[in-house]
């Protein structure tokens, strides 16, 4: 077989050259050219798979190592029998991670204690069902929208989008769909920024055009939102207007955890095998971690001490650093050093791999550390 894989894969070669001949190749560039003789292709968000990029081509199966699906045009997959798998959930922890090291550096800055504030969930999907216990295990007030599960009758207790623009803070879980009753373009917009009170905490981490980001500029000018953006809507471009007002940024890695990466790549491998017949014998060994005892420091606040503890394992502002760099370079160049951040991301693990010594004067932690999927040791 002949395989077109993008080269930011995780373990790509090692796992994909077993089914025959892998090309790693840069997704961003990708043409019907290059994969006019393929068999397969696997891609990532940033590569859009449509009629013009797989015309008169071989390909069979496609896999996205992403959760999501709105760089695939699906109907023209099913048209041709070509067979889809995508890698939902992989990251979900990962992202969920992410928000909360942001969210408690915001809030130990400001010394304010995430006990008690409300925070709207809108998507409660692999990721905003993390976010939602995460949540609460932080005595957080949570309320959720997600109409397509609320008419499907799973789960309970969502609120109208317009209750969650009340909030203290609003993050973002949804996918980027166009069309429909569901339409997440623009689902932050002119009309509803305006419904948001000053100082409310925004987080997207989800697709970049499901915010206005014109309308967030303008609006946030005005009420001095609390921004954390880890995507944007022209990406890999960025308004570097709407950058300079954000608290965090990111260049699109809220996902990019080691497992997470790892996670992407094992599943759509498990689901190339699936469709060749082939017995899954490929798994992956993660490098270990030399340091994976973990104390508290000594803070004023709960929210401070998590928040010393969390960016231990992962410093979220060396993220935030390397991308405001990008005002530095021309328009021209700015695409290009985007696409940069994400080949080249340091290796980042999850909470999971770590284990936390708590006194007896901590233990009122154990619960929420073991939320996060932290081993806890009481010394």
């Amino acid at each position: 077989m002949n395989l077109i894989v993008d080269e930011n894969i995780a373990f790509a070669q090692e796992a994909f050259s077993r089914f025959g001949n892998a090309i790693l190749v840069d997704g961003r560039t990708l043409t019907n050219k290059n994969v006019k003789d393929a068999d397969v292709l696997l891609i990532r968000s940033i590569t859009k798979v449509d009629a013009e990029l797989l015309r008169e081509s071989k390909v069979q199966f496609v896999g996205t190592a992403t959760i999501g699906t709105d760089h695939i045009d699906l109907d023209y997959l099913k048209s041709k029998n070509i067979s889809f798998a995508d890698a939902k959930g992989c990251n979900a922890d990962s992202v969920a991670e992410y928000v909360f090291t942001a969210l408690l550096k915001i809030t130990s800055e400001k010394n304010i204690s995430l006990n008690g504030k409300t925070i709207g969930v809108v998507g409660i999907g692999n990721i905003g069902s993390r976010v939602v216990l995460l949540a609460e295990s932080l005595g957080m007030k949570v309320i959720k929208n997600d109409p397509p599960l609320e008419r499907k009758r799973v789960g309970k207790n969502y609120v109208s989008f317009d209750e969650v623009l009340k909030a203290d803070i609003i993050t973002l879980h949804v996918p980027l769909s166009f069309e429909g009753v569901d339409k997440t373009f623009h689902l932050l917009n002119e009309n509803n920024l305006k419904e948001i009170k000053k100082d409310v905490i925004i987080i997207n981490t989800s697709r970049g055009a499901v915010i206005d980001n014109t309308s967030l500029l303008n609006e946030t000018i005005r009420k001095d939102f609390n921004l954390i953006l880890d995507v944007w809507e022209d990406e890999p471009l960025v308004n570097i207007s709407v950058l300079a007002k954000t608290k965090i940024a990111s260049a699109h890695i809220a996902g990019y955890s080691f497992e997470g990466k790892v996670n992407g790549t094992k599943i759509i491998y498990d689901a190339l095998c699936k469709f060749t017949n082939t017995i899954p014998e490929w798994s992956p060994e993660l490098p270990l971690i030399e340091r994976k005892e973990l104390e508290l420091s000594d803070c004023n606040s709960d929210e401070e001490r998590l928040y010393k503890l969390f960016s231990s394992i992962y410093v979220i502002e060396k993220d935030d650093a390397s991308l405001r760099e990008i005002s530095n370079y021309k328009l021209n160049e700015q695409a290009g050093y985007f696409d940069l951040l994400r080949k080249t991301y340091p290796v980042r693990r999850e909470f999971s791999n770590f284990t936390v010594h708590i006194s007896e004067t901590e233990k009122h932690l154990k619960t929420i550390l073991e939320s996060f999927r932290f081993k806890v040791r009481m010394i």
